[in-house]
């Protein structure tokens, strides 16, 4: 996956900069490589995904 940004008519280096950054955390590129940058087992994979879900489910379910 490549991300192309050019420089619009009489727009500063500024704003070409922020406009890539917005572009490249929409688009999921750096959660996709921290995720993958490092080996994870299949036990400490499983162990996470769980992590994960009971948050979720935490978040999920109403308090009284």
């Amino acid at each position: 996956m490549s991300l192309q940004v050019s420089i619009r008519e009489g727009e500063s280096q500024d704003s070409l900069l922020r406009r890539f950054q917005r572009m490249v955390q929409t688009s999921g590129i750096l959660r996709e490589f921290k995720e993958t940058r490092h080996f994870v087992s299949k036990g400490e994979a499983a162990r996470i995904k769980a992590q994960k879900s009971a948050r979720r489910r935490r978040k999920q379910t109403p308090h009284d």
